[in-house]
């Protein structure tokens, strides 16, 4: 091969390479650290609030027990004016009616359940956390309760059409809260005031269950609803506590929250 010959050989290599190569200097090109320094994000940037999130809701943050002070600012953005949370909400209930519509037509037996929380699942407490920092604020029982009774918390939407599409499947809608058997009246008052309707089993903590960690409580609650013949097809809450345990549901759909943690 002639001199000639190999660098038009070497000009058409270069010229194939870089149309199909993106340049690595770019700026739309993914970044890649290449030392730990280069990891260290300036705290105040809301690119660690994004992250920290993300870690809270893949449950990687484990137990945790406040919004980090930089990102309270940030979480209030997050559930309301930046519209984030609610379209997080709407595409976990997307993914849950989906499953819902494919899994096993239901029974005749009225035995094919589909479990939800309630606070912060089918209803929402953000006008309270709104007044108490997002997070931020020590978790007080007492302002909370007397927030709960007062019965005005609203629907969070996506989950009203989901709860309202699993119920016109054929799936007997078993509610299963961490509230206390003295707070059944405002709760059922404060759940048809905002359209939630027709549900088998409305199941809160007795005062047996006072004292036990929601995984434990809901687990055992969960067991005793599959002992009785009913079949856990899914099973929607706000914690990873209300999702995990013995028995699962056949799916299970974690809505968004990065206010609070319960164990």
């Amino acid at each position: 091969m002639h001199s000639g010959e190999v660098l038009i050989l070497i000009l058409i290599i270069i010229s194939t390479s870089s149309a199909i190569s993106p340049d690595i200097h770019n700026h739309h090109h993914i970044y890649l650290p290449t030392n730990l320094e280069a990891l260290q994000l300036d705290r105040s940037d809301s690119l660690f609030c994004d992250s920290w999130r993300l870690s809270v809701e893949t449950n990687n943050a484990g137990e945790w027990r406040s919004v980090p002070p930089m990102c309270i600012d940030y979480v209030g953005n997050y559930m309301g004016a930046s519209g984030q949370y609610s379209s997080d909400c709407a595409v976990v209930a997307l993914d849950a009616a989906a499953a819902s519509r494919a899994l096993r037509v239901p029974a005749d037996d009225g035995m094919d359940a589909w479990v939800f929380d309630i606070d912060e699942t089918l209803l929402s407490n953000l006008p309270y956390y709104a007044a108490h920092g997002f997070g931020s604020d020590a978790f007080d029982d007492k302002s909370f309760d007397e927030w709960a009774e007062l019965a005005e918390c609203p629907a969070i939407p996506a989950s009203l059409r989901l709860y309202q599409e699993v119920q016109r499947l054929g799936f007997e809608l078993i509610l299963l809260t961490g509230r206390y058997e003295s707070q059944r009246n405002a709760t059922i008052k404060n759940l048809l005031a905002v359209g939630y309707h027709g549900w088998d089993r409305l199941i809160l903590r007795g005062p047996s269950d006072i004292g036990k960690t929601a995984l434990v409580y809901k687990s055992e609650k969960r067991m005793q609803l599959e002992e009785q013949g009913y079949r856990i097809h899914g099973s929607c809450g706000d914690q990873w506590s209300d999702l995990f345990g013995y028995p699962m549901a056949t799916r299970s759909f974690k809505m968004p929250n990065p206010m609070y943690y319960i164990a």
